[in-house]
């Protein structure tokens, strides 16, 4: 199904500029990025460019309108976050054309992207109005404990350019919903998708200063400036685990609130009784979604050693059969890279692995094309040292390795610094809860290929990130716990 919106027609409904206190302006000397199609590396808009003192005066205006912000009712918060949900449900194909455009990923993708990304909006609209504490009577009886909660305060969200819905809906919804007022950053790659969303929820009644927004090509220089900040009390990034650490250490003066949703190193486990035919769709879901640049992607495919031959021969011939080309064309399965050195570090990886002694199944070339583009490809015979196993590949190369046993897999599995998520095919309902307990890791996805959910509580362990996102849990991480004792009233 081809797009309703042309490219010029999408654009042309964009503000490029910064949003700071309810007020689209131009970045401080008029400064501005250029934002590229990565299927053809041609120049799509120029966007505002932000300034250490931009950021700061969308800190002001996020200080400003925190008091009353906090004091407005729940169900005022979830009216405005219901209303953004209709109307960017309204407007999926205008986004899906959008995210398509500046990220690369097929049409088909950027509207299932539309849908997840929506469903934090409607799901935090439903949360804003659970926000509850406690009252009890102390153990010795001589006062009351009153436990209630309040919005952190003015918090700074950084976003990721492989989803620029979903990573922006999933930590404005629930910061809205807990009466936090916002200075997003988007990521320079891709913040056209961010500021159309900027505009749907000005429209649905978000008031001024609630969600301020600056583009910027000098991510560290702003950032460090609103870091350093007394006035802003919490940092949410989703990102590389080499820049959350640098965050967290810079975070550590103001002893900010933290949540980091950092890389991963998914393994993909394939046991002697599972469903091969199942385990092939799964793997192609959880290795190929959004070209393989996502958090969650399988990055190491261990599979037991009876079956690895029909697995590899199934993925291979799978892959081999995908369509590469332009996400905005018709029929397109495999879009572009973000960018000439994503696509070149992947080469570097997989030329690593072959000098290592791996075999190449299908694949491991970059496309002779304008764009951005690198077919999908499996390995066998890889090393666990490798680096392709050893690293984030973030692009649709598909190791492979074996094991004779459970307990081998789970070593295998759990050989590595990341703990965002890992997936697993086996029928044996007592090894499916072995491992829940032995895998370490944030999110399981069992006999499934995907598990981004927004009822479910999204985050890693290890180096993998701290807190949650999604869920009952992630309106916690814009919230304080408070604590107020009362004086016996029966003295």
């Amino acid at each position: 199904m081809t797009s309703t919106y042309s490219t010029h027609t999408v654009l042309a409904t964009l503000q490029p500029q910064l949003y700071i206190g309810g007020r689209w302006r131009p970045a401080e000397g008029g400064r501005t990025i250029p934002v590229h199609d990565p299927a053809t590396g041609q120049e799509l808009a120029s966007v505002a460019d932000a300034s250490v003192a931009d950021g700061l005066a969308a800190l002001d205006a996020a200080a400003q309108a925190q008091a009353d912000w906090a004091a407005t009712a729940p169900r005022t918060r979830a009216d405005i976050l219901r209303t953004a949900f209709d109307m960017v449900v309204a407007k999926t194909e205008e986004f899906a054309t959008l995210i398509t455009l500046e990220m690369g990923k097929p049409l088909a993708e950027a509207r299932a992207e539309v849908t997840y990304g929506a469903e934090f909006l409607r799901w935090f609209a439903e949360e804003a109005v659970r926000i509850d504490g406690r009252y009890a009577v102390a153990p010795d009886g001589r006062s009351r404990l009153l436990v209630h909660k309040r919005p952190v305060g003015p918090s700074l969200l950084i976003t990721p350019w492989n989803f620029p819905l979903a990573m922006a809906t999933r930590k404005i919804a629930p910061a809205v919903a807990a009466g936090c007022t916002m200075v997003l950053k988007p990521a320079a790659l891709t913040p056209l998708t961010t500021l159309l969303l900027t505009q749907v929820l000005e429209k649905a009644g978000l008031p001024a200063g609630v969600l301020n927004v600056v583009t910027t090509s000098s991510s560290g220089e702003v950032v460090s400036g609103l870091l350093d900040d007394p006035r802003l009390r919490k940092l949410s990034f989703t990102g590389s685990t080499e820049v959350g650490r640098r965050l967290l250490a810079d975070s550590a003066s103001s002893v900010l609130r933290t949540s980091m949703e950092l890389g991963g190193n998914a393994p993909f486990l394939v046991f002697d009784d599972a469903d091969i035919d199942a385990a092939v769709e799964g793997a192609l879901l959880a290795k190929l979604r959004n070209m393989g640049e996502a958090c969650t992607a399988a990055n190491r495919f261990l599979v037991h050693e009876s079956v690895v031959a029909s697995f590899v021969e199934q993925l291979s011939s799978r892959m081999a059969e995908l369509t590469i080309g332009p996400g905005i064309e018709p029929g397109s399965q495999v879009g572009p890279l973000i960018d000439e050195a994503s696509r070149e570090k992947i080469h570097d990886l997989v030329e690593h692995a072959r000098r290592s002694g791996a075999e190449v199944r299908t694949g491991g070339f970059a496309l002779d094309r304008a764009g951005y583009f690198y077919a999908p490809t499996v390995l066998t015979g890889v090393d666990p040292d490798a680096r392709v196993c050893r690293e984030e590949i973030f692009g649709p190369v598909a190791p492979v390795l074996t094991f004779s046993d459970e307990d081998e897999a789970v070593a295998l599995a759990n050989h590595t610094d990341y703990g965002l998520v890992a997936y697993a095919y086996t029928r044996d309902s007592a090894r499916s809860m072995r491992l829940m307990e032995r895998l370490e890791t944030g999110m399981l996805g069992m006999n499934v290929g995907a598990v981004s959910n927004p009822a479910a509580p999204f985050g890693g362990v290890k180096q993998s990130g701290l807190g949650r996102e999604g869920g009952r849990e992630g309106i916690e991480e814009y919230l304080e716990t408070r604590y107020t004792g009362f004086a016996n009233p029966y003295s």
